[in-house]
């Protein structure tokens, strides 16, 4: 049996990553493509267990390298309980975030540097990269104002957390972006919800679809 396929979609807070993988899985899905969306932190049990410490709370609660540690801890059930096996299974993997949002946050926003998460990565993720990552990107302004209107049952901290925090989030993935294109497409969020969509499609049939 072939291996699934792995793809990722990453950016800031309100930029549409969920209903952009919904989409996607359902277009998957009219392909013949048996497809599981999956979310970071969480995506299995125990994951959605660390979620709970990570996105509710004070905005201080953790420093900077616990959180990092909670959150590769949470990645590891979730490759080991969900992401890894739904692969070998031959089914393909969307996943709302993944370890490019840990770079990001925890790596640039939160000052922890890049070498102190590239080998946390190294140790948990190893050679379980995505196919394909997905960079939706809008000003933090527009995108706040989105996820200020959504239910979210207390789920905010990091919305919480001050706009200059976001400003440097949205330029952290860029840059990653632009340090890994092979991998790393940019799409505008900012447009319509179909918008969004039609791009995403055209650059999964270009990259992964035979």
């Amino acid at each position: 049996m072939a291996r699934g396929k792995f793809i990722t979609l990453e950016g800031g807070e309100g930029a549409g990553k969920s209903t952009q993988a919904r989409r996607l899985a359902a277009r998957l899905e009219t392909q013949g493509i048996k497809t599981v969306v999956t979310r970071e932190p969480g995506g299995a049990p125990g994951a959605e267990v660390i979620r709970e410490l990570l996105v509710k709370g004070e905005t201080g609660r953790w420093a900077p390298r616990t959180e990092a540690l909670l959150h590769f801890a949470a990645r590891e059930e979730h490759l080991a309980r969900t992401i890894r096996p739904a692969i070998a299974r031959g089914d393909w993997v969307i996943s709302d975030r993944f370890v490019d949002s840990t770079m990001a946050y925890q790596g640039v926003g939160q000052g922890l540097g890049a070498a102190f998460i590239d080998n946390l990565r190294e140790i948990v993720v190893g050679s379980d990269m995505p196919a394909l990552t997905l960079i939706l990107d809008l000003p933090p302004e527009t995108g706040l104002a989105r996820a200020a209107g959504r239910a979210t049952a207390g789920e905010d901290r990091y919305e919480r957390m001050d706009l200059e925090f976001h400003q440097t989030l949205r330029q952290a993935f860029l840059d990653i972006a632009k340090n890994e294109p092979m991998r790393c497409f940019v799409v505008d969020a900012a447009r319509s919800e179909e918008a969004v969509a039609a791009d995403i499609w055209e650059i999964v049939k270009a990259r992964l679809l035979p």
